[in-house]
Order: C-alpha cells, then sequence, then structure tokens
C-alpha cells in the first residue's frame, strides 16, 4: 500500500517594511537595512508576486506548506503584526509551518514578542516558542531549526547551538522509530560553503555531521534565494538537502533567479519512500506561475 502527502515550500517572502510606532525601535542596523530596501529590495521583492505564488500552490491543494523563514524585513513589531495577517491568509496554523530568517530576529527588541506572535505557526500556542520544535502532519515529522540570531550591521549569518543541535538529532532519531518521514527545516544553509561567513550558518559542519546519521528524508532551507539541491551521504540513503529562491522577487537580481517555490510528493511504501519534487515559478513578473522542472530525488551514489 502506497501514501502519498504533498508539500509546499516557500522562502524568503521579504514582505514591504511597515512602520506604525516603529520609531522606538530604530537603530544603526534598522536605519541601514532601510536604505537597502529603498535603494535595492523593494524592486525585487513585491507581495504580489508571492501571493500569486500561494495562489497557484492551493489551487493544486497541498497537504501542508512550510516557509523557511525571512517573511519581514527590519525586524519592526508592526512587520510581525503585518506577516501575522499574510500568514492567516496563507492558511490556518494547522496547514502552514513556518520557522524564522535572519530578517525575522534582525536586530534587538525592547518589550515585544517578535517572532512569538506566529508561535501557533511554529509548533507552539499562547506566544510560547521552543526550537527545535516538531510538527506531526500525516506521515510527514516536519523538525523546526532556529538559525536567527541577531548579528551587527552587514552580517547575516546564523547558528543553532550545542543545545539545540542535540535536541533535534535526539528527535529524529525518534521519529525514525515511529516510522515518520522526517522533514528538517531551516533558514541558513545548513551545509557548510553553501555561503560566505558573513551569510553562513556558523555551525553548518556541526549540523552535517548530525544528518549523516541519515537521521532525516529531507532538509529544505532558504536564505540564498537560489534553487539548489546537493546530497549530503548519509548512511545508507543520501539525503537530498534543497534550497529555493525567493517567493516574492519579481525579477532576476545577480544570481537570484525569479521567485520560485518547491512542490515535493511523498509516496510512502513497504521498501521506502520516494519523493517528487517539482519545482514552479514565475519568468516575469506579469508571467503566470508555471511547471520550471520536475524530478525524482533519487541518490546519485
Amino acid at each position: 500500500m502506497t501514501e502519498t502527502f504533498t508539500l509546499a515550500h516557500f522562502s524568503d517572502v521579504h514582505l514591504p517594511p511597515a512602520f506604525g510606532g516603529a520609531w522606538p525601535y530604530w537603530n544603526a542596523k534598522r536605519l541601514l537595512g532601510y536604505a537597502n530596501w529603498v535603494r535595492k529590495r523593494r524592486r525585487v521583492h513585491q507581495p504580489a508576486i508571492a501571493d500569486k505564488l500561494v495562489a497557484d500552490a492551493l489551487a493544486l491543494r497541498p497537504d501542508h506548506i512550510a516557509i523557511t523563514g525571512d517573511l519581514i524585513n527590519l525586524g519592526l513589531p508592526s512587520e510581525y503584526k503585518s506577516a501575522l495577517s499574510w500568514l492567516r491568509g496563507v492558511g490556518a496554523p494547522a496547514d502552514v509551518t513556518v520557522v524564522p530568517g535572519n530578517h525575522d530576529i534582525y536586530s534587538r527588541l525592547h518589550g515585544d514578542p517578535g517572532i512569538a506572535r506566529w508561535a501557533e505557526y511554529m509548533g507552539g500556542e499562547n506566544d510560547t516558542l521552543a526550537f527545535p520544535f516538531v510538527r506531526r502532519v500525516g506521515p510527514i515529522a516536519l523538525v523546526g531549526l532556529n538559525s536567527a540570531v541577531e548579528t551587527p550591521p552587514f552580517v547575516a549569518s546564523g547558528k543553532l547551538g550545542r543545545h539545540q543541535l542535540e535536541i533535534a538529532g535526539e528527535l529524529l532519531d525518534a521519529l525514525g522509530e515511529e516510522g515518520f518521514i522526517r522533514v528538517v527545516l531551516i533558514h541558513h544553509p545548513p551545509l557548510p560553503d553553501l555561503a560566505p561567513p558573513r551569510r553562513a550558518l556558523s555551525d553548518a559542519a556541526h549540523l552535517a555531521h548530525l544528518l549523516e546519521r541519515g537521521n532525516a528524508e529531507l532538509v529544505l532551507y532558504g536564505h540564498n534565494h537560489q534553487t539548489r539541491l546537493d546530497w549530503l551521504a548519509a548512511g545508507d540513503s543520501d539525503v537530498p538537502v534543497v534550497g529555493i529562491s525567493s517567493a516574492s522577487a519579481a525579477v532576476g537580481h545577480g544570481d537570484e533567479p525569479t521567485a520560485r517555490y518547491n512542490l515535493f510528493t511523498f509516496f510512502k511504501h513497504d521498501n521506502g519512500v520516494r519523493i517528487r519534487h517539482v519545482v514552479r515559478g514565475i519568468e516575469g513578473a506579469d508571467m503566470p506561475v508555471k511547471k520550471i522542472s520536475e524530478a525524482i530525488l533519487t541518490a546519485p551514489r
């Protein structure tokens, strides 16, 4: 008997800054970030494009949607509220899972819950959060990691930390024993050398070593605004590590393509799991969403 499940994966939505009541929270990093938005990012990231991709995905009726961070830009209280409204338009908390990105934990907040406003979408409730978290949806277990930490200006690196890595390893092992298809969600690229030091996950090597035990079936990330597939040698079955470009990119920017999202269909059967990977997106702001590529994720060994 074969059981199927479909997961849509978005990242790096970068909703426009919202400024209501923001002045007490301005600092050098936020001023520089806003200048970057005005000068460059606002021409690339357009919410109408993200909405177009989400509408396309919803029309295909996925079983669940995962978003790997950077919903906002400057980490202002008003942005968290706007992003929560946007999330509610994507789906109910039971149908959507989010992990934070570096723009979601951008700079120090005083007296504001920040990403805890999205707790229902992160496996928590009542504005409480704990990482890593697990959400069980059908045959899938989503393991959410938080790689976002406060950084100085011009630095967008991330870190998991020893405690989060240890708990994640224990959770992944237990979920495997329970027979779940384990999908790891993280914002920063989870393998070494996938990003320059100022943008990289500082303990990527430790995470890769954890995953080499073969205790995940798929790892999803964003941050680089690029669509990419890598394979991590792990036990008897290599692990596909898949990144995706920004969900709101109306135009290409450097080596970053226009908006894309991933669509995975898992086929669970007695002999294991097969994963069909479809990339959908736009070729231009006025173009419809279409299939960009399709493949079965088969380890190259």
